[in-house]
């Protein structure tokens, strides 16, 4: 595994603080909590590429058929890393609106 320098350790955030983060998108609405992360593996390094939010999400990462228990148009929100500032440590901010979001 590749050594980080200083710079990359501004970027890392234990994976408990960041699941059950309540997350807002840049007008300051709800867009609901951090429940999943998707990674990719590129070599020996496993690098998050996407955080799933939203009651779906908690759903999803809990293991519970989504569409049998809410119906068939409920999904997550994935949202790819590059578009959530978490600068504020009380609350993660979205670098959009809700409604810029893609459901999965």
């Amino acid at each position: 595994m590749k050594e980080h320098s200083p710079l990359d350790q501004d970027r890392l955030l234990p994976l408990d603080r960041l699941v059950g983060r309540r997350v807002v998108d840049r007008d300051g609405q709800k867009a609901g909590r951090i429940h999943e992360v998707r990674v990719q593996v590129i070599g020996l390094d496993w690098v998050m590429t996407h955080y799933v939010i939203g009651v779906a999400g908690l759903m999803e990462r809990l293991g519970v058929g989504v569409k049998l228990l809410v119906g068939g148009s409920t999904s997550p929100y994935v949202v790819p890393v590059d578009q959530i500032d978490f600068s504020d440590p009380k609350q993660a901010r979205l670098r959009c609106t809700r409604t810029e979001l893609h459901r999965q």
